[in-house]
């Protein structure tokens, strides 16, 4: 038979930040037993006390709290320069039988230009982010292809990985969870093998900037780090 301590973990898994905010002391763990006791019943099907529940959440909380961390923090101390650029546009094509050579043509016209570009390829899309001086250019060659998507006032923060990057758990987790936590919506990730960079409107770019050098810097909390391990 499923544990009291079982339905609890399933229920905080299933609520956003629940975990976050259970690890890091920021919830009452009573008035939490309390808000749960109820869906555990429901899945018991018997009435369970407070306390039991209480009980199971504290150990759900050690259980959290004993993960190891995979390194994640030696990780971010060793991540590199944070690099800002402004004045990027997003736009996103279906894709079809022609869709690669315009990105072919796209490439050639750019050549040695030091305008900014990245495209990203998926299964029924391509979505391209550029500096606003190719806006003509794009909208000229991409122009008979089927526009789904496209928003100015963007900016991007790339940050360079070290070379352990894959064999570190939790790490985009981590990121993104922090600039969600503080509403930073995310217009689009791009990523390579060495590094990660996320695209967001111009008025957000100061705090996010803000975010990601603090988590450099090691001043936001690693006991959530734990998150990217479960």
């Amino acid at each position: 038979m499923i544990s009291i301590g079982e339905i609890a973990k399933q229920l905080i898994q299933q609520t956003p930040f629940l975990e976050e905010a259970l690890i890091e002391d920021i919830i009452n763990i009573s008035s939490l037993a309390r808000k749960l006791k109820p869906k555990i019943e429901e899945v018991l099907k018997k009435k369970v006390q407070i306390g039991a529940v209480i009980i199971a959440l504290k150990r759900v909380k050690s259980n959290y709290l004993e993960l190891p961390n995979s390194g994640l923090k030696q990780f971010v101390n060793d991540l590199g320069d944070l690099i800002v650029i402004s004045g990027l546009m997003h736009f996103t094509f279906e894709n079809s039988e022609t869709i690669g050579l315009r990105q072919q043509e796209m490439i050639k016209h750019i050549g040695q230009n030091q305008s900014y570009y990245s495209v990203s390829r998926g299964i029924f899309e391509t979505s391209i982010v550029v500096s606003n001086a190719l806006a003509d250019l794009i909208n000229e060659i991409f122009k008979d292809e089927k526009q789904i998507f496209q928003k100015t006032n963007l900016s991007s923060i790339t940050i360079s990985l070290p070379k352990k990057r894959t064999e570190t758990i939790g790490f985009y987790f981590y990121i993104l969870k922090n600039l969600s936590l503080r509403k930073i919506n995310i217009e689009e990730l791009i990523s390579t093998t060495n590094e990660f960079t996320i695209i967001v409107k111009n008025n957000d770019i100061d705090r996010a900037f803000s975010i990601l050098m603090n988590i450099k810097n090691s001043e936001i909390s690693f006991q959530s780090n734990i998150l990217g391990n479960t």
